[in-house]
């Protein structure tokens, strides 16, 4: 089993993007977990996650609408693969742009 985290940074701001709707779907597209960001742009998901492909959905769309800020990407959905151990997935976000990586 894998642990998996997601941290979410507001690159046009320079702060965690806290409060920040996140949605883990597995195989098939099962739902698995909805989480939102914490103070830090945080999230520590609860499941373990096994070998497969997941999909995190932020709703950024709904989180720059409640900052009264324009976006171009209503949703950012990232497909990844974890493989054993931990697994962090981290967005770099600004209101036209992104950029993801596999932390640690």
């Amino acid at each position: 089993m894998t642990t998996l985290s997601t941290h979410v940074l507001d690159a046009a701001l320079g702060r965690p993007a806290s409060g920040l709707d996140v949605t883990l779907t597995g195989p098939g597209g099962t739902f698995i977990a909805a989480a939102t960001t914490d103070a830090d742009g945080r999230i520590a998901w609860a499941a373990d996650v096994d070998p497969a492909t997941y999909v995190l959905t932020f709703a950024t769309g709904e989180w720059f609408a409640a900052a009264e800020r324009d976006t171009f990407f209503p949703s950012v959905t990232l497909t990844f693969a974890p493989g054993s151990g931990h697994t962090h997935v981290a967005l770099l976000l600004s209101p036209f742009a992104y950029t993801t990586y596999q932390g640690s």
